[in-house]
């Protein structure tokens, strides 16, 4: 059974600067059980995460609710598939809006099943292809979707005056090679807690 105790929760995200609710920790554990039990069969995650699933992908997407700032209002999660990073940080951010962006319908069936079963208002899922996007929004997330250069393309255009996009980098990520040229990144590395210190950083691009 997928369980990790609340005060557990509470410590490994403060100790990444997310404050957590109990009801928080309760979704992020029902979201955990939702991975394990559907998105697994679907090809979303691979079996060999569950045994590490939350340090691996839910307190590794937490990591993204740290970037966003109290004035975003919208986040757009590109190329979503399992709802991470997007669905993890519509539980930490109530105030933020998270559109999850997937363009195959079977996985944005899962998300739009795990969004009504975790009563996300702040939530709302897109079956669509990146370019056919036209609102523009504060902050984007990339995990997983391509390299740094490939995401900033997906991003700029979508990202209004002053917003930024949020990369999950591997770890071999060199930010002298790897940035694209032209673009102001700040480099944020995992240093606590120790289970996500093989993390590679969070890479926050915007427009110079």
């Amino acid at each position: 059974m997928f369980h990790v105790k609340h005060e557990v929760w509470t410590e490994r995200a403060a100790a990444i600067g997310v404050e957590l609710s109990l009801e928080m920790v309760g979704k992020l554990e029902l979201f955990g059980s939702l991975i394990r039990d559907r998105a697994v069969a679907l090809g979303l995650v691979s079996a060999a995460d569950l045994s590490s699933l939350p340090e691996r992908h839910l307190l590794d997407c937490l990591r993204a609710a740290v970037a966003a700032r109290k004035t975003d209002r919208l986040a757009y999660d590109l190329g979503s598939g399992a709802g991470l990073p997007g669905i993890v940080v519509a539980i930490a951010r109530p105030s933020l809006e998270v559109s999850l962006i997937e363009a195959r319908r079977t996985r944005g069936a899962f998300l739009e099943m795990a969004v009504e079963r975790l009563r996300l208002a702040n939530a709302r899922v897109v079956v669509s292809r990146f370019e056919a996007l036209s609102e523009p929004a504060d902050v984007c997330f990339a995990r997983a979707v391509a390299d740094a250069a490939g995401s900033w393309r997906a991003a700029e255009r979508l990202l209004r005056p002053g917003g930024r996009l949020v990369y999950f980098a591997g770890s071999t990520f060199e930010a002298a090679t790897d940035v694209p040229i032209g673009v102001r990144a700040r480099i944020l590395r995992p240093v606590r807690p120790v289970s996500l210190a093989r993390a590679g950083p969070l890479v926050i691009m915007s427009r110079q």
